[in-house]
């Protein structure tokens, strides 16, 4: 029997229509087909179990899928299933960071999946490091153009999405990001549609019509958060919001508890905008709190402008049906061009360590990837070029990691990669001050690091500077 879904689509197209499960174009002209996805098709997508839905997947194709909280969790294990029963081989899926076990990396499946990460999540991290996953160094506003360019073909893509409404539009929720671009690349899509899944406005219009098979879920959204910041996390976030975050400015932070600490200590300041590819849960408590308003930006005032997002329910509720929020693509937010527009645009990044020379290393630790570019450049860049001329790059971590060794250092650790070259950053933060590097040697950059390094590791660091540099590191 139909669902009350189906049956509904089925009044949106006209009565009589009977689901097809080839795509709309072979049955088409170029006048009454698109690809564009918010173009309704005069077509209903079957409705079934996961299990029926992921049937359309054979050996060779290339598998896209959504991320972050959008991570289509329930096909992506059908999939996996699929994948194991049906002798399947030579599966490529691609995508940015997902949520979940990720079931494709594990070693008894490496004959049929592949994994191949335009952002590494800590699902992946293990597969890759092992050689049985793929990843790429990318700036995140240039992933779209791997489908743009036909590097990435999907054959499928599995996406993650709210139910539609009475007009058969569904909404792509918490990721627009790159998956806009991938759906319009893709030979088929499988929705996953989640009575859960919050309606986003900006990119994320998909007409349901689109889909080749959909299957109906009713199950929470991944989630993060609830760990409060440390006490040297909270200290940092007091520094960056005490001295480099002024009234007005636009915001871009990433996920943990460091953007968080910055987050959770403006709540007396006045007018701020946001502008981030992605933002999570300290922003609900600073809108509620009427720091931002959105008020002084040119472009998009008055809202808040994402491409991703994860965070607790608290943050999926705020999104949901919420025209405070618009969500775009990520070659759009993350592009230079627009983020240099934002007025005192005041870019927040963390990394995992950051050389004498101010050298940021931000995806590997070693030889050993970590994670990937993901939007630090980006915003480091628009920042550092604001037409205002008062854009705040800034780099912030704890001064040690969790073993007590120093993240400020003579070099880099063997084999790791440089994310954000020396000539990029701007601040370098931690919770023993502010270092600024624009404008200084790198006799001056050293000082300055060494300055905000934690005490048991500076004169070592001091001794090891004049290794490397051959002269003192000093102020002047």
């Amino acid at each position: 029997m139909a669902s009350m879904l189906t049956k509904n689509l089925r009044r949106v197209v006209g009565a009589g229509k009977q689901p097809k499960l080839m795509l709309a174009a072979l049955n088409n002209t170029f006048y009454t087909y698109a690809n564009e996805i918010s173009h309704p098709l005069n077509r209903v997508p079957p409705n079934g179990t996961p299990e029926e839905a992921v049937k359309l997947i054979k050996s060779g194709d290339v598998v896209f899928c959504s991320g972050a909280a959008a991570t289509p969790i329930t096909l992506i294990n059908a999939m996996v299933e699929h994948g194991k029963s049906s002798n399947l081989k030579d599966i490529t899926v691609c995508h940015m960071h997902t949520e979940g076990p990720a079931a494709y990396t594990e070693p008894g499946n490496d004959k049929i999946f592949r994994s191949n990460s335009f952002f590494m999540g800590g699902n992946v991290r293990k597969a890759v490091a092992e050689g049985r996953g793929d990843n790429f160094s990318i700036f995140l506003h240039e992933i779209p153009q791997l489908f743009y360019k036909k590097i990435v073909q999907p054959d499928v893509a599995l996406i993650h999405v709210s139910p539609p409404d009475r007009h058969g539009y569904c909404s792509l929720g918490t990721s627009v990001d790159c998956v806009r671009a991938a759906l319009l690349h893709s030979k088929k899509i499988i929705a996953q549609v989640n009575k859960q899944m919050p309606r986003t406005f900006g990119d994320a219009a998909i007409h349901s019509s689109h889909f080749d098979y959909m299957t109906e879920i009713d199950v929470p959204l991944p989630q993060h958060g609830g760990k409060g910041p440390s006490d040297v996390e909270a200290q940092i976030g007091k520094l960056i919001a005490e001295n480099l975050v002024h009234d007005g400015a636009t915001l871009q932070m990433g996920i943990g508890n460091i953007p968080d600490a910055v987050l959770n200590a403006l709540h007396n300041h006045k007018d701020l905008g946001i502008h981030s590819e992605m933002f999570a849960n300290g922003v609900v408590d600073l809108v509620k709190a009427g720091a931002v308003t959105n008020r002084m930006k040119k472009m998009h005032q008055g809202r808040i402008v994402g491409s991703f997002l994860i965070g607790n329910q608290a943050l999926y509720d705020f999104v949901n049906d919420n025209p405070f929020i618009e969500m775009y693509a990520i070659d759009y937010v993350n592009n230079t061009g627009v983020i240099k527009q934002q007025p005192r645009m005041t870019a927040i990044n963390s990394c995992i360590e950051v050389d004498l020379t101010g050298q940021v290393c931000s995806d590997s630790i070693g030889t050993r990837f970590f994670s990937g570019f993901g939007g630090q450049v980006d915003f480091i860049r628009g920042a550092a070029e604001g037409v205002d001329g008062k854009g705040v790059p800034i780099i912030a971590m704890p001064s040690v990691t969790n073993k007590g060794e120093s993240k400020i250092v003579p070099i880099l650790k063997p084999g790791a990669g440089v994310v954000t070259s020396r000539a990029h950053v701007h601040y370098v933060v931690t919770e023993h001050g502010i270092a600024s590097l624009f404008g200084k040697n790198m006799r001056q950059r050293a000082y300055e690091l060494i300055q905000i390094a934690h005490p048991d590791h500076r004169q070592t660091l001091e001794k090891q500077a004049f290794e490397r540099l051959k002269v003192m590191p000093s102020k002047d």
